[in-house]
């Protein structure tokens, strides 16, 4: 009887630490959702997921529950992409150790553009992995401007999700 009573108060940490970690770290974007991670579209809450249409020959418009904003392809002045790698932690207390071997990415294009009045504006968002390719070809290809990457691991990505 005491041993099951030591057990349970042993794996109560482990537990705790699953929760806080699982819940500190959202999960990352999937198939054609983006997140607005942030930026100066006060409107829009940071961390806020939505759809990024693309298909407008003026602009590029992000759409979710609690509101929308165009880019426009003429205003925009810079492009950069990045990657966010992190250990599974959560995945590795919850099921195995083995997990802490892989690693999650996350994919990040920051847009810099002017808005209606002439200001410096910004917007990042978390692209999904198979998205990342698409997305910025179109954004350089109608706004003239060529992606800057924020490492050569974020290039290699971006060549390869292409081919």
């Amino acid at each position: 009887m005491k041993a099951r009573t030591f057990t349970r108060r042993a794996a109560l940490p482990f537990a705790a630490a699953f929760l806080l970690t699982a819940g500190s770290a959202p999960a990352a974007v999937r198939g054609d959702e983006v997140m607005y991670v942030g930026g100066t579209m006060q409107q829009i809450p940071d961390k806020t997921e939505g759809k990024l249409v693309l298909d407008a020959p003026t602009g590029a418009e992000f759409n979710c529950k609690k509101g929308k904003f165009t880019i426009l392809y003429k205003s925009i002045t810079s492009l950069e992409y990045g990657q966010k790698s992190g250990r599974r932690v959560g995945v590795a207390i919850a099921i195995s150790p083995i997990a802490l071997l892989s690693k999650k990415r996350k994919h990040f294009l920051s847009v810099g553009f002017a808005d209606e009045n002439g200001a410096k504006q910004g917007a990042v968002f978390e692209l999904s992995k198979g998205r990342t390719h698409s997305v910025i070809t179109t954004l350089e290809t109608r706004s003239g401007k060529k992606v800057e990457f924020e490492s050569e691991d974020a290039r290699k990505h971006y060549e390869k999700e292409g081919n």
